[in-house]
């Protein structure tokens, strides 16, 4: 019984400090919409993003598993190449749930809505991502830690460079034929930016390498905000 009440007690937390926060998030960017997108949608591209997680771990464990073979994956460059095309996976996938889930369809009526349906998705991603995480700590307290870091870095993370893609889609709303050259543009900045993101937090040794990892991620969300005013305004 006590073995039970543990693993409950950890999946409930693991639950909470994993998805709420990440509802937090969303919450804070849905502001940014002066015309809210229909909650059937933003629930798709959520819950859209959510699934993402488990084709991402097939992949991602798939690259490990040839890196290994090769023996590859234990050089540092092997290691910065795994890295990178699992960031890869992640930023493609995430790109391709907020575009099967409500880019097709006809709520897509606005440069704006692109960065809103992008940063759902990531957080959905976000969110079934960091409840995995949360689950195979040790203890509340741990949890508790990990979420915390969890909400300030990684899913800041998949906010921030999903919505460099969702910028990029904005910004050639009305131009069509831009459009695939700015997806493969912004998914490949992002891409970028997800790498050396876990690079560096992979490699951080004390409390000052969290500071220089997180600070520019902050700085990297302050300018996402000052790109929703300007996708705002774009007109035809």
């Amino acid at each position: 019984m006590g073995f039970l009440e543990i693993n409950s007690n950890n999946l409930f937390f693991s639950l909470a400090l994993g998805i709420i926060p990440a509802l937090i998030w969303l919450w804070f960017w849905l502001r940014e919409d002066l015309r809210p997108e229909p909650r059937s949608i933003l629930f798709l591209a959520f819950f859209a993003g959510m699934l993402a997680v488990g084709i991402a771990f097939i992949f991602e464990n798939a690259i490990l598993f040839v890196a290994q073979e090769l023996n590859f994956e234990k050089t540092a460059v092997g290691f910065a190449v795994v890295l990178f095309f699992w960031a890869l996976i992640e930023e493609i996938l995430k790109y391709l749930a907020a575009k099967h889930a409500a880019l097709k369809k006809p709520c897509f009526d606005e440069p704006v809505d692109a960065l809103i349906y992008l940063i759902t998705a990531a957080l959905g991603f976000a969110a079934l991502e960091n409840f995995f995480f949360l689950l195979n700590s040790d203890g509340l307290l741990s949890s508790f830690i990990t979420g915390n870091l969890r909400f300030l870095g990684a899913t800041l993370l998949h906010t921030a460079t999903s919505a460099v893609v969702g910028a990029s889609i904005a910004f050639s709303f009305f131009h069509k034929e831009s459009r695939k050259r700015n997806v493969i543009g912004g998914i490949a900045i992002a891409t970028i930016l997800h790498f050396i993101f876990n690079y560096f937090i992979i490699n951080m040794r004390d409390g000052v390498d969290i500071l220089k990892v997180f600070i520019p991620l902050w700085i990297v969300i302050i300018v996402i905000i000052f790109i929703f005013e300007k996708v705002k305004r774009i007109k035809k």
